[in-house]
């Protein structure tokens, strides 16, 4: 955690940066907003410490320092904590409810989330979620974000003992140090209060850990009668059409072949038989 404690509204000088850095008040415009910045600048150039100026703004003051998160972490031990996540899914179109809570309650007070030993438990320990992740939990406590699977894959034709939830894990952000812009996952947020005086006064908190992301997915299905037979008859349909088709054609490719080798077609010869085509039954000349 970086705690910044007793912030009001008033003027500091703005964090050294290339924008905020300066020289003179006239490096400092008045009333300009950097959005990267911390506040409105009043126009004058202040001292930051004894080596640095910098542009003088309105906003909560003292500023936030810049730091590196805690490293080892505060909370290293954390990796022994469990969470148990409690999911329910609903197909309509079938009217089907199921939840991950599959065993009684009895059972969830000793049960943690193994593949081998409880694949059904939806307590998981930490470091187990990371180790799945294929991470290391103090490498991972202030850096990144994990991300749970959960599918459900329902065949409503099968046993209830078949339709339960797999689970699966993996790391979301870049783990490339040389191509990760902004590494660490961290969040901030505020205490308000009012000093003696009635000045209204704030801590700022920013903490760094690793955020748990569980997304759902599914799907289910159950046989039904009236598609099959649609389907049977469409496949029927589509057979006696390529038939059709072959019958077709097979009948030009007769009568290609039957020019080929012959030459012409045969001629009605009216005088006396000289021969017979055996193919079109007519007297030929030869």
């Amino acid at each position: 955690m970086n705690i910044t404690p007793n912030q009001t509204q008033s003027k500091c000088a703005e964090n050294p940066t290339p924008a905020s850095i300066c020289t003179s008040h006239r490096d400092c415009k008045r009333g300009f907003n950097d959005a990267r910045g911390n506040g409105v600048r009043t126009g004058r150039c202040v001292n930051y410490n004894d080596t640095v100026k910098t542009c003088e703004v309105l906003s909560w003051c003292p500023l936030e320092k810049i730091v590196e998160p805690p490293n080892p972490p505060l909370l290293a031990d954390a990796e022994n904590f469990t969470v148990l996540i409690k999911n329910n899914i609903r197909y309509p179109k079938f009217n089907f409810n199921k939840r991950n809570i599959l065993i009684n309650s009895s059972y969830l007070t000793q049960c943690v989330f193994s593949r081998k030993t409880d694949p059904d438990c939806p307590i998981f320990r930490l470091k187990d979620i990371v180790e799945k992740a294929e991470e290391d939990f103090q490498t991972m406590a202030v850096h990144v974000r994990d991300l749970i699977y959960i599918w459900w894959d329902c065949n409503l034709d099968m046993p209830q003992s078949w339709r339960v939830p797999r689970y699966t894990f993996r790391r979301l952000d870049n783990k490339d140090p040389e191509n990760n812009v902004g590494p660490w996952y961290n969040f901030r947020f505020a205490k308000y209060y009012k000093d003696i005086d009635g000045t209204e006064t704030k801590t700022l908190i920013k903490v760094y850990g690793i955020r748990f992301d569980v997304l759902v997915f599914g799907q289910a299905g159950k046989f039904n009668i009236i598609p099959t037979l649609l389907n049977i008859s469409a496949g029927l349909a589509l057979l006696g059409l390529v038939r059709m088709s072959f019958t077709h054609w097979n009948t030009i490719i007769s009568k290609i072949r039957f020019r080929t080798e012959f030459g012409h077609p045969c001629k009605v010869y009216r005088g006396p038989l000289v021969g017979v085509d055996k193919h079109c039954g007519n007297a030929c000349i030869q």
